[in-house]
């Protein structure tokens, strides 16, 4: 991936500058930063009123979800959209790899709806810090989402409606516990880059190669590493998992071209592989066995988790990639990448993929399955997330349509919720979905 972070700056106020995309849009529409902004500007819409969030009541009545005001504006949605559909620039590293990589597609039918809107709450301002990576929103149950807004990770309640502070990296953060290789000095205005929480633990990982650890139940870090001290050390995934034993680990994925296992139960790094290439993203199989590593080379790589040893070549995107999940059966896992694909795989059979699903904007740069294995999710930079019926082949899908660019997504455990952060100065905020059942009493409680 890009570390060069003055670049990274120059790419996305040049591609995510709202005003450059359409001049008839009204200024106050317009004015978007894109770093987002710490100004009580936030907080008002263009009238001046407090931002209001927006219910699925409200939704059902007509109301836009994002609280955007059309019928005042000087163009309609559908203009609109059109113009960034035809406007946005995805970034390649690989020139042309976007329509190169459009015969291999499925053509899917997209009149479906697997989840329903249930709430749009601007309280919430999820941020990004590099245009590349956006695995930033993390939901633990139904109603509880973590995220990063600037240098806070924030847990909300969707229950309540209320948000908290369980993390502020813009100071000095240190260790308050003692382990064998902590780094009890800590950190200094942390860059988070990526981000993770499950079991209670927390795992923020930083632009050099910071690697900051909390159980969100108990005060203070207790855990802070640096995994190198290269240059190009920027942290660009994290994934914590269980091992067979019950034994809490997490594999964090470098810029350096290293994957690196961390025992939490003896707080000390146990595996360290290294590959040809930066590691954007590594996912561990639901057994433990293998391990999907995808980054800064078209061709992925299916490795052993004991000793990294090549198991298979994933051969089929033609750029690099940022995202990877695996099937809760551990017979299937997928793929994002920058060549607006994301791609099936089956470890029975990996001559090529099984299927190619196509994004509208640009890359493919997250993406989650539900517990149940009954739905996959993919996010595009901005505007979409796909939500494909994978029991039924990914033949079908739900696109979900909005603007903004995209911190990230997350299913809760239960699959009952979907959240999605959206990243914008004036619309930032974060969207709720609840899964739809037959017995539409339970859709309509929230």
């Amino acid at each position: 991936m890009s570390h060069q972070q003055e670049d990274d700056a120059d790419y996305m106020a040049n591609e995510y500058d709202m005003e450059a995309m359409d001049d008839d849009m009204d200024d106050e529409f317009h004015g978007r930063d894109v770093g987002g902004s710490d100004s009580d500007a936030d907080d008002y819409d263009f009238t001046n009123n407090k931002m209001q969030d927006t219910s699925a009541a409200e939704a059902r009545r007509g109301r836009d979800i994002q609280g955007i005001p059309w019928e005042r504006l000087s163009i309609t949605r559908e203009k609109y959209r059109q113009t960034r559909l035809e406007q946005y620039k995805n970034y390649e590293n690989i020139p042309q790899s976007g329509e190169a990589s459009e015969k291999d597609c499925l053509a899917t039918k997209k009149e479906v709806s697997y989840y329903d809107f249930r709430r749009n709450s601007r309280s919430v301002k999820s941020t990004i810090l590099h245009f590349q990576l956006r695995n930033l929103v993390w939901a633990t149950s139904k109603h509880d989402v973590y995220l990063m807004s600037h240098f806070s990770v924030i847990h909300w309640s969707s229950l309540t409606c209320s948000k908290s502070e369980v993390l502020n990296v813009s100071g000095h953060v240190a260790p308050c516990e003692k382990h064998p290789g902590s780094l009890l000095e800590g950190f200094t205005q942390t860059q988070v880059s990526t981000l993770t929480v499950k079991d209670k633990l927390l795992v923020a990982g930083g632009f050099q190669g910071e690697l900051i650890c909390k159980y969100v139940d108990r005060p203070g870090v207790c855990f802070c590493s640096r995994t190198t001290y290269d240059d190009n050390a920027i942290t660009n995934a994290v994934e914590i998992y269980n091992t067979s034993s019950g034994a809490l680990h997490f594999i964090a994925s470098n810029n350096d071209s290293g994957v690196r296992d961390f025992d939490m139960e003896k707080f000390q790094l146990s595996k360290h592989f290294r590959f040809p290439w930066p590691v954007n993203h590594a996912s561990l199989s639901p057994d433990g066995k293998l391990i999907a590593i995808v980054g800064d080379n078209p061709e992925g790589l299916l490795v052993d988790s004991r000793n990294a040893k090549v198991v298979s070549p994933l051969s089929g995107h033609i750029d690099y990639s940022f995202a990877s999940a695996w099937h809760p059966d551990g017979l299937t896992f997928a793929t994002g990448n920058q060549d607006k694909t994301c791609r099936v795989w089956d470890i029975r059979n990996l001559s090529k993929s099984v299927v190619a699903l196509k994004g509208n904007l640009g890359a493919i740069r997250s993406i989650r399955y539900t517990s149940d294995g009954r739905f996959m999710a993919m996010a595009e930079p901005a505007d979409f997330v796909h939500v494909f019926d994978v029991k039924n082949g990914y033949e079908q899908e739900q696109e979900i349509d909005f603007f903004g660019e995209i911190s990230g997504l997350s299913f809760s455990p239960d699959t009952e919720s979907l959240f999605v952060g959206v990243w914008d100065r004036t619309y930032g905020s974060l969207l709720e979905f609840g899964r739809r059942h037959n017995y539409s009493y339970l859709d309509t409680i929230m």
